[in-house]
């Protein structure tokens, strides 16, 4: 059984995180004082944004994982 990547595990965490942080900012999304004060296409881009963009920085700062020298 080979082991997961480094990579696909810290894109998999940073993607449950951004969507945590995105429920957390939806749920103050009617508070004024967090985002309300920026425009709705602002504050849809911002909340459309947040999971793909934490994924794929995670994703891509992580080490990929050694692997061992093949045999053939």
């Amino acid at each position: 059984m080979q082991k997961i990547e480094t990579k696909v595990t810290v894109a998999t965490f940073l993607s449950l995180a951004a969507g945590v942080a995105l429920a957390v900012l939806t749920a103050v999304q009617s508070d004024p004082t967090v985002i309300g004060g920026l425009p709705e296409p602002a504050q849809f881009v911002i909340i459309a944004a947040l999971p793909p963009v934490l994924t794929f920085l995670g994703g891509y700062a992580a080490p990929h994982t050694a692997r061992p020298p093949s045999n053939g």
